[in-house]
């Protein structure tokens, strides 16, 4: 009996450590799940602040690509205004650096609101706070740099659109100053002539009272005018002629062509016409 006793006490305490095993694997199990989702959550939000750490060093990047461009083109339009490509590029990097900040505050949040803790993410994003500062104060530069030089460039305009001006006014007054020295030129080197019969010469006025430009209301119009350093020879298709004003002998001679009708020949031009510049010729 006792027996009997001891034998149904140990079934009992069997199956009693069977039941205690089964409510631990259940709560084992329960843990296990808890677990699990909490690692997929926090990879869930390591993956976000990678994904927004990857963007704002692509942003980076991408300005570092778009300063080397400026710079580029900046020392490439020396003397002249800058392109447009180097204005695009600026606005690129100005609307960039303002999308890496707003990344870079978003990913403050994300670590501040994350499970995640860790010292060397912080870091990280410490040098990026620190990188976008640092790349503002270049962008600043650069952007002190052009203008600086868009007013030199203005300057320099400014004193070539001057001293285009200057070079117009100059020439003007260079042409205005040479055809003036060519009016005076022409003035002092020019003469008059006419070659006439007495009748012809007196009908004209030319010739009173057997006075040869008597007075000054001759008929200019009928003298012909020419320029003393080129016309030194004068047809005068007579036979006869003589010389009615006043020049210098050894000045000039008269010869005869082949058709025996004279030419006056003029030797020596200044001296020539040195006493009147009018000539007058009598021919028959």
């Amino acid at each position: 009996m006792k027996k009997l006793a001891l034998l149904l006490l140990c079934v009992g305490a069997l199956f009693a450590s069977c039941d205690n095993f089964g409510g631990s694997k259940s709560q084992l199990k329960a843990q296990n799940d808890s677990l699990a989702l909490a690692l997929s959550e926090r990879n869930s939000e390591l993956d976000q602040i990678m994904e927004t750490f990857n963007d704002i060093q692509d942003g980076f990047r991408q300005i570092n690509e778009a300063q080397d461009r400026v710079d580029l083109q900046s020392k490439s339009t020396e003397g002249g205004s800058p392109s447009q490509k180097i204005k695009d590029d600026l606005q690129f990097i100005t609307q960039t650096m303002a999308d890496n900040k707003a990344q870079i505050e978003k990913l403050q949040k994300q670590l501040k609101n994350s499970s995640y803790n860790s010292a060397q993410l912080k870091k990280a994003i410490a040098g990026l706070q620190a990188e976008l500062e640092q790349k503002g104060q270049q962008i600043m530069a650069l952007q002190e740099e052009l203008a600086a030089k868009n007013i030199r460039i203005a300057e320099l305009d400014d004193a070539v659109a001057g001293l285009h001006t200057d070079v117009q006014n100059l020439a003007a007054e260079n042409e205005a100053k040479a055809k003036t020295v060519a009016a005076q030129d022409k003035a002092l080197n020019t003469a008059w002539f006419v070659f006439g019969t007495r009748s012809e010469l007196k009908e004209q006025k030319i010739l009173k009272s057997g006075d040869v430009l008597k007075d000054n209301d001759f008929n200019k119009d009928y003298f012909t005018q020419i320029d003393i350093r080129t016309d030194k020879e004068i047809k005068l298709f007579s036979k006869s002629a003589k010389l009615l004003t006043t020049h210098p002998e050894g000045s000039y001679t008269l010869a005869k062509d082949a058709k025996g009708q004279y030419i006056l020949k003029i030797t020596n031009p200044n001296e020539f016409w040195s006493v009147s510049r009018y000539l007058v010729v009598l021919v028959k």
